[in-house]
């Protein structure tokens, strides 16, 4: 009903501009009485009606859009900043301990502040032809049953946001952890499983992982660029460096 009435008023505006528009040609006819004036400007007028569309509802509009998105995604990567904060960098500091492989590319993932953008782009393509192993046999399961189950509730919080369906990768990667933590809570012992769902439960960590770190990569990126003090921080935290600590020497 609001929305109709919304209609209504516009259409009711609109029309009293063009009658509005049309007293006031008749106004100049009276005065001047010279229509051959008034067509000339009228056609003139409208010729430019389309390059104002072009320019009001293509480039003014898609300006508005980018401004739009850009806040959006400013606001997302707050959203991430969080995750990464409660569950995210916890969750990459306990898979990368039990990576098998990882002493290849531990040193890589020492980012700084002097990193350029080649240099994570790079890195990037590097990550995608890593082999992300964890070796579950070692993996405390009980003690990431409960942390996850722990945060549970926000998961659920972050799932729920609307803004996640414009980054596809990180909502991919709230579903792989979720989906994570329902599979380890719905499990009683963790201890007396068959070699088979062993396996399964690894390939669901690996798939966790290996969005984790892509994810963290891009997070990290987005820090250097945007907020070097929030950056300086994820640097000196760094879950990858066995060297990082807080304290700023």
């Amino acid at each position: 009903m609001r929305n109709m009435k919304s209609v209504g008023w516009e259409i009711r505006f609109g029309l009293s501009l063009v009658l509005l528009s049309s007293l006031l040609y008749l106004l100049h006819y009276a005065i001047f009485r010279d229509s051959h004036h008034i067509f000339i400007y009228m056609l003139g007028h409208i010729a430019f009606v389309p390059i104002e569309v072009l320019l009001v509802a293509l480039i003014l509009h898609r300006l508005l859009d980018m401004r739009e998105k850009r806040a959006m995604l400013n606001k997302l990567n707050m959203v991430i900043g969080a995750f990464f904060s409660e569950v995210g960098d916890d969750l990459l500091a306990y898979f990368s301990e039990y990576d098998i492989k990882l002493d290849k590319i531990r040193k890589e993932l020492v980012i700084t502040d002097k990193w350029s953008e080649q240099e994570f782009m790079d890195l990037s393509k590097r990550l995608k032809n890593y082999d992300y192993r964890i070796d579950i046999q070692i993996v405390d399961l009980e003690y990431l049953r409960n942390f996850l189950v722990g945060h549970r509730t926000f998961l659920l919080r972050l799932l729920e946001n609307p803004n996640l369906l414009e980054h596809e990768s990180f909502t991919e990667l709230l579903w792989a952890v979720f989906h994570l933590t329902e599979e380890l809570a719905k499990r009683g012992d963790l201890k007396q499983l068959p070699d088979t769902d062993y396996k399964h439960l690894s390939g669901d960590m690996e798939r966790v992982y290996t969005l984790l770190i892509h994810e963290w990569l891009d997070y990290m990126r987005h820090l250097k660029d945007n907020y070097p003090y929030l950056f300086s921080l994820a640097m000196r935290t760094n879950p990858f460096d066995p060297d990082a600590s807080p304290i700023v020497r």
